[in-house]
């Protein structure tokens, strides 16, 4: 048997290789409670043979700030670069605004001796033996010294030395091999500050299963272990997994361009598909820290079917980003929840069956709803507008404001509540058709099951200007990322590319050859310079194993049509049909919603 669970804020979702499809409360106290308890009712007993899995614990401990004590080791004079950080404030007009503390207080940075230049020539020799020990009460260690991502020299040394004395060691050059001194350190300490956390979680999981994957935010499946040596590669790893199924379910339908829309209990993701494929990132924040590690680019905003809806000190109706998750939850959900919802407003507006039934909840409560909104002091109908706008306003960040024009596009909806305002956001957009996937409410433990295997190295180049060897290095870049693959190297696919950028510019795009540059400029920035010199600034090489299993391996799921005004009820999600749009059965067992209404896709 294989299962695929993936953890929200809200509900964990658990899907096996047949279908079937399970959601249980999320347990925040103890995640690994929720992911026991979904297996088991899937399996009943059974063995289960493979168990892919998509976790926000490493998400949840950064925001938190329950990670460990971490010393970080610095080339003299760089060890308040981790404080210094960029000159960019974090809201322009917001004078109140701060950045966030750094995850390493200052007496816990120590500085080393030795010195590299920008080529990874020696300037000056290492002294191991005045590497100075952690305070007392470190945890774990981070390393990164000045341009060991051109050479690793004297960073190896340092973290030998204090391996050697039984401590916990990250380095930079294993973690994150880019230059920009700020973002390697950052990405490094986050690596050594989440590790004891995600160690123990993931250890808790390993005998739920023969062979436990767990999902990155590139979006492919690495083996526990390394998943428990890597944890900053899983700050994204809960929407990876849908991100990937909306994809492949859009394709099948004919939309190989789409926009995903996922919107769960806590939070809203949403990421660009081109030609099928997910739109990939070099660096992404999380909780305000950058986070330079291959991801897909999701977009995620504080807006879910449990955002808080309140009036705030200005008098303005504001929907989330504080939520009521899965405990107390929605006052409909009867567990104690008195505050206002996105789902009390979806039930008040009559978007969602009084007479529907959640997992663990029995009967929604529509009094304790009606209650929760007026004790507010808002309306179903102001909720719902207020959280589409902020859901719309991401939908366009990652097209209009990227010069993609999302009229030409599909948008996927999935998620527990993604159904529910999919075509008002469509409709917004000028968008003509909305998908909603089959099992929409569980499809980011569907992806988990059909997403690939995958293991990506990256490398900075040293001469940007000067490309000679540059073939050499992708094929040997190659060779190393297809010796992770282990014994299963003949079913892998490997692929190099390149970070480039024009001379003069401070950010790359990624390229598969140097000639596609030009094209790939134009099209993300609406110009290109063809005269000018491409500097090559990383290379990058990837090896992709086949996914576990295909979407259609799962089995289809019969889908009436229906024409709007329509609530369809499904066990894993809610689907609003609003007048003007007509739903349909597609590809895959999906459900293609279209506008029908003339003239009514412009607003």
């Amino acid at each position: 048997m294989r299962i695929g669970a993936d953890t929200g804020g809200t509900f964990t979702d658990v899907v096996s290789g047949d279908g079937r499809s399970a959601k249980t409360l999320s347990t925040p106290s103890d995640p690994a409670e929720a992911v026991r308890d979904g297996v088991a009712v899937l399996a009943g007993g059974a063995a289960v043979d493979l168990l892919a899995h998509g976790t926000t614990v490493a998400t949840n401990a950064l925001l938190e700030r329950r990670g460990a004590r971490v010393a970080l080791y610095t080339t003299q004079g760089f060890s308040d670069v981790i404080e210094i950080a960029r000159q960019d404030r974090p809201s322009l007009y917001d004078p109140w605004a701060d950045r966030p503390v750094p995850l390493v207080a200052r007496e816990d940075r120590l500085e080393v001796g030795g010195r590299l230049d920008a080529a990874g020539a020696i300037v000056e020799d290492l002294d191991v033996a005045s590497v100075p020990r952690p305070p007392e009460g470190v945890e774990a260690a981070a390393v990164c010294l000045l341009h060991s991502d051109i050479d690793p020299v004297h960073e190896a040394l340092v973290c030998d030395h204090l391996q050697a004395q039984g401590i916990d060691v990250t380095a930079s050059f294993q973690v994150s091999p880019e230059f920009r001194e700020y973002e390697r350190t950052v990405t490094t300490v986050l690596d050594a500050y989440l590790r004891p956390v995600c160690r123990s979680y993931l250890a808790a999981l390993d005998g739920l299963a023969t062979v436990v994957l767990v999902m990155t935010s590139a979006g492919g499946l690495v083996p526990i272990l390394t998943a428990a040596e890597r944890p900053a590669s899983l700050l994204l790893s809960g929407p990876a997994g849908g991100v990937r199924a909306a994809a492949a379910c859009a394709d099948a339908n004919g939309f190989p361009d789409a926009i995903t829309f996922d919107m769960g209990g806590t939070s809203t993701d949403v990421c660009l598909v081109l030609d099928g494929h997910p739109e990939p990132a070099g660096e992404r924040h999380v909780g305000g820290f950058p986070v330079r590690l291959p991801a897909l680019d999701v977009h995620t905003i504080g807006a879910g079917g449990g955002s808080i809806a309140r009036i705030d000190q200005g008098g303005a109706l504001v929907v989330g980003p504080r939520s009521a998750g899965a405990a107390p939850g929605p006052a409909c959900y009867g567990r104690g929840g008195v505050e206002a919802t996105v789902t009390d407003a979806n039930l008040v507006a009559g978007r969602i069956d009084p007479a529907a039934t959640f997992p663990g909840l029995g009967p929604l409560d529509v009094d304790a709803a009606r209650l929760a909104l007026e004790r507010g002091g808002v309306t179903a109908e102001g909720v719902l507008a207020v959280v589409n706008a902020n859901m719309e306003k991401a939908l366009r960040a990652v097209s209009v404001d990227r010069g993609v024009d999302p009229r030409e596009l599909a948008l996927v909806a999935f998620g527990g509540a993604g159904p529910l305002h999919a075509c008002d956001l469509a409709r917004s957009l000028g968008m003509s058709t909305v998908i909603v996937p089959p099992r929409a409410g569980v499809l980011s433990a569907v992806g988990l099951l059909c997403s690939p295997v995958q293991r990506d190295l990256v490398q900075s180049w040293p001469t940007p200007r000067d490309h000679t060897g540059l073939r050499a290095t992708r094929a040997d870049l190659a060779r190393q990322v297809l010796e992770l693959t282990g014994d299963r190297r003949d079913d892998a696919v490997v692929t190099t590319a390149l970070d480039c950028r024009y001379r003069g510019q401070s950010h790359e795009l990624t390229v598969d050859d140097l000639g596609d540059f030009h094209q790939e400029h134009r099209r993300r920035n609406g110009y290109d310079r063809p005269s000018d010199a491409v500097e090559v600034i990383a290379v990058r090489a990837r090896a992709r194993l086949p996914a576990p299993l295909a979407i259609a391996d799962l089995g289809t799921v019969p889908r009436p049509g229906a024409v709007g005004p329509q609530v369809i009820a499904e066990h894993d999600c809610t689907i609003w049909v609003p007048d003007g749009w007509e739903a349909e059965p597609g590809e895959l067992g999906a459900l293609l919603i279209r506008l029908e209404r003339k003239g009514a896709g412009r607003s």
